[in-house]
């Protein structure tokens, strides 16, 4: 899915557009799992009122529950749930993303990993200027040593709404991260969103976020990340806290045997 949906919408629309904020790597969920993960992010820190038709962040929750089937070692496909706690009118229903993506397979023996995922979904006029959007994201990672890197150059474009026919836009991700220990890594996640790629916005128009993270290892079938990101363009939430919650159903890979 879009690290942050409706990503070439105006400002407090793409502000808004907090519900699933992830850097993805290039691993799909293993054959015949179903990985189950909460995404839970609120803006300490962002629009304060109504703009342009879609309502404040600052201070709603937003809680997004993805299901992921993997069915082969190259394939999988994920399903999205979106909604919003609002302070003043309660949980509300958001709308639905589908997402497959596929892998080049580890026995291609490929210096770094590569996935390519598309993204289609609707979300209410309320939380967006744009209500169907499509998303193409590749997928690039890298595991050397204790450090880690991912890039996701992704596009995306309206089909309906109020950028609807303007093109794609470029709304890139990436993250690196070190590991402290076994289980913990500590890291830096970035997500932007530069406008039109054929009329790139002006630097203040764009929208940068940068977050700390941490990723702890709870065991094989578990996931976590928590993460504080800092807006730092006027167009972007200012403070947003992030934290995602996953939980791997069905058989685990079976390790490779050590030589």
């Amino acid at each position: 899915m879009s690290a942050l949906i409706s990503g070439l919408t105006t400002a407090p629309a793409w502000a808004q557009g907090n519900f699933e904020i992830q850097v993805y790597g290039s691993e799909l969920t293993a054959p015949g799992q179903t990985t189950v993960e909460l995404h839970t992010n609120t803006a300490i820190k962002g629009t304060t009122r109504t703009e342009d038709g879609v309502v404040r962040t600052q201070g709603a929750v937003h809680e997004t529950l993805e299901i992921t089937y993997g069915f082969t070692e190259w394939f999988e496909t994920a399903f999205y749930l979106f909604t919003s706690i609002q302070p003043d009118s309660g949980w509300q229903w958001v709308g639905d993303h589908i997402r497959p993506r596929a892998r080049i397979p580890e026995s291609w023996h490929w210096p770094v990993g590569v996935s390519l995922s598309t993204e289609l979904g609707y979300q209410r006029r309320e939380f967006s200027t744009d209500t169907w959007t499509w998303e193409i994201r590749p997928i690039v990672d890298q595991k050397i040593g204790r450090w880690y890197w991912a890039f996701n150059p992704a596009v995306e474009t309206s089909l309906k709404g109020d950028n609807a026919g303007k093109g794609f836009a470029f709304t890139p991700a990436a993250k690196v991260s070190y590991d402290v220990t076994s289980r913990v890594a500590a890291g830096l996640e970035y997500y932007g969103d530069l406008g039109q790629i054929a009329h790139i916005d002006p630097p203040r128009k764009q929208q940068h976020l940068i977050f700390p993270v941490l990723d702890i290892d709870l065991g094989p079938r578990w996931e976590f990340n928590l993460g504080v990101g800092a807006g730092l363009t006027p167009g972007t939430d200012r403070l947003i806290v992030k934290m995602i919650l996953g939980y791997r159903f069905g058989p685990l890979p079976t390790p490779e045997p050590t030589r």
